[in-house]
């Protein structure tokens, strides 16, 4: 067996009664809610109990994605299963920052907290959405999306498909473009234009933040989605910068693998980042761990490898 990967996905991915059964089976994951409940009151109940359209907000999706995750993460290290290397998608290099021990569980959770309101308080100033582009060379998604302003090209994510940023007004029009090109446009369940130039002050904001948290080494190749490479240098910038810059996903894979990992292990709601690796390269294994059977499942056939 080759190297295990523990992977984080970003916001799109929530889905109502998200993280329960891990709560109830997981001591460990249980832990995680509490001490999400501790700094930020009714978290869990919000990943229990609210509604789609409630968990689309992005000042409640991050908390309630990063706890879910968090507490995936704690149950697979419960049941003996450790990463050699970790990424997270936008908000899941958070998640994957705490995984590696570059800061503690608490003051990363208060972070996300505030991340996510910085990154509402943005969306709220532009009207601005985000969609999937699918069956289009990259540069024929750069090219499409230079016909117009204000919309950008921001996520990598595997070969045929490009996340793009772009003002509410001009979607409907990139829509066709893309229809007219042979490709497919996908609406995303997220409330703005992320990782994109909306997002500066966002970015901007968050990076003063970060100045009075003290970052340690990671204790494991902590990948980062500016770069697709492990972090170097100096990470502050590189976690606030990320969220007005598109994420190099394609790249963190294909970098991963070339350093020995063969297992993606999933954590967190869904299996977005499961399809994707599973695009990139069809000769890794992927698991997802969001409930009992998958937590069990994972464990099990991980541990038999």
């Amino acid at each position: 067996m080759g190297k295990v990967a523990f992977v984080f996905p970003g916001q799109g991915a929530q889905y109502p009664g998200m993280g329960r059964e891990l709560m109830q089976i997981s001591p460990a994951a249980a832990g995680v809610f509490r001490m999400a409940d501790a700094i930020r009151p009714g978290t869990s109940e919000q990943c229990f109990c609210a509604g789609e359209q409630v968990l689309r907000e992005t000042r409640i999706t991050q908390p309630c994605m990063f706890t879910v995750e968090l507490a995936a993460a704690a149950a697979m290290e419960e049941a003996g299963i450790r990463a050699d290397m970790t990424a997270g998608f936008s908000l899941g290099e958070l998640a994957a920052l705490t995984y590696a021990k570059v800061v503690d569980e608490s003051t990363t959770f208060s972070l996300v907290v505030r991340r996510g309101e910085l990154m509402q308080e943005a969306a709220g100033r532009v009207s601005a959405s985000m969609a999937a582009v699918v069956r289009l060379e990259n540069a024929v998604i750069e090219e499409i999306c230079g016909r117009f302003e204000g919309v950008h090209p921001v996520n990598y994510n595997c070969p045929g498909q490009v996340t793009v940023s772009g003002l509410e007004e001009k979607m409907a029009d990139l829509f066709a473009a893309v229809k007219a090109a042979g490709g497919r446009a996908i609406s995303l369940k997220v409330s703005g234009g992320f990782h994109s130039p909306f997002m500066a002050e966002a970015s901007d904001r968050f990076g003063a933040l970060l100045e009075d948290v003290s970052f340690h080494a990671p204790v494991l190749p902590l990948y980062s989605n500016c770069t697709g490479l492990p972090y170097a240098g100096d990470m502050k910038h590189l976690l606030a910068k990320q969220i007005c810059s598109p994420v190099r996903w394609e790249s963190i894979i294909r970098h991963m693998i070339a350093s020995g990992a063969d297992t993606f292990v999933e954590l967190g709601p869904g299996n977005v980042l499961s399809g994707l690796i599973g695009k990139i390269d069809k000769n890794v294994r992927t698991y997802q761990v969001c409930d009992r059977e998958s937590l069990e499942k994972c464990a099990a056939e991980v541990r038999s490898c």
